[in-house]
């Protein structure tokens, strides 16, 4: 498991990434490790299915279950594990390569404010404060471009371009370059 995360970072995968699927991993090695599983040449398909079953019919400490996505999100560092481990030689057959994923729902936020709502909640800023201008200028270009969190964190002054009223978004997700239109009123 160390080394292939290590490779996951080699290749410039996000340290969130890598962070997030060595804790599923962990997961999933502490559950076959209760079963005297301890080396991947032991784990078959029918021994993965089992831990999604386990996933499947698991439910958290309030009694509900495990979202779908959630279950989701634990099977992809497995399968993504074990084909480095075929890739590499450590394996001779991939036992995840067949596993069926669980159906995600295709969904769209549940709730979209209103633009009533968006500008009581920019209006609620205090502006005298530097801070507060700063979180003004922020929440603007959030709603202005659509742009996620961690994009708005990296961005530049270069980044802006007033005369077109684009920005410039370095490898955003899936690190790809690209440029966004931005309102007038968050260029001010």
């Amino acid at each position: 498991m160390r080394r292939f995360l290590a490779h996951q970072l080699e290749k410039h995968y996000s340290p969130r990434t890598v962070a997030n699927r060595e804790t599923y991993l962990r997961y999933f090695v502490a559950w076959a490790d209760e079963r005297e599983l301890r080396y991947p040449q032991e784990i078959t398909k029918p021994i993965l299915e089992a831990y999604q079953r386990y996933l499947f019919h698991h439910r958290k400490q309030n009694g509900q279950p495990l979202s779908v996505r959630f279950q989701h999100g634990r099977i992809i560092p497995i399968r993504a594990m074990f084909s480095w481990l075929v890739k590499n030689n450590h394996l001779l057959s991939n036992p995840a390569s067949d596993l069926e994923l669980p159906r995600l729902d295709k969904r769209l936020p549940k709730a979209i404010l209103s633009q009533s709502e968006v500008e009581a909640i920019l209006n609620g800023i205090d502006i005298s404060d530097p801070m507060g201008i700063r979180d003004r200028a922020i929440l603007e270009v959030l709603y202005s471009t659509g742009m996620r969190r961690m994009e708005v964190i990296a961005l530049r002054w270069d980044d802006f371009d007033i005369e077109r009223g684009t920005i410039f978004i370095r490898e955003g997700k899936g690190k790809v370059d690209r440029m966004v239109p931005i309102g007038e009123r968050a260029l001010l």
